[in-house]
């Protein structure tokens, strides 16, 4: 599930590598808590996070 996400964070969206790193850090690799982590730093917007928790359904 965790590399589903990744690929798709990298290719939907174009979030960078480093920028999914970060989030990964901080979540300890846990695929729900990613997107608020993304969010949180200001690496994506809420029309992102909405896709991202769309997938994720």
């Amino acid at each position: 599930m965790l590399e589903k996400l990744i690929v798709f964070l990298q290719d939907e969206l174009n979030i960078p590598a480093e920028q999914v790193n970060l989030a990964l850090r901080d979540t300890q690799a846990i695929p729900c808590q990613v997107p608020m982590q993304l969010w949180k730093y200001g690496l994506i917007n809420m029309t992102q996070l909405e896709k991202i928790f769309d997938w994720l359904e």
